[in-house]
């Protein structure tokens, strides 16, 4: 499922006083990130992480592989860093904003 606007921004909030905890360097995107950014998440669901100056990829390159490794949502790619998320269906930790259904 899709983010909405109301539920992205409310998760830049939340990601601004994060740590960021993933770096991604020289050896971009191996198995031993996608394991270390596959725990965060389903330790707490949103995650920060920076591409440093060592790897070959932007940071957005970065963030969209990672989504698709880790069926991860996009919440924001600023500057060299990224912000992560992914419900944890069993234990959510997060609570988004409801979603307005549209009206016709």
């Amino acid at each position: 499922t899709m983010l909405t606007s109301k539920q992205r921004s409310y998760l830049r909030g939340l990601a601004s006083t994060e740590d960021t905890i993933l770096m991604v360097g020289k050896g971009d995107i191996s198995e031993n990130v996608i394991l270390q950014t596959k725990s965060a998440l389903k330790a707490r669901e949103l995650v920060k992480g920076k591409v440093l100056e060592t790897s070959t990829l932007t940071p957005r390159e970065v963030c969209d592989a990672l989504c698709a490794e880790c069926k991860a949502e996009g919440v924001q790619v600023i500057g060299s860093k990224f912000v992560l998320y992914k419900r944890n269906e069993t234990d959510p930790k997060i609570v988004l904003p409801k979603t307005e259904k549209k009206r016709n």
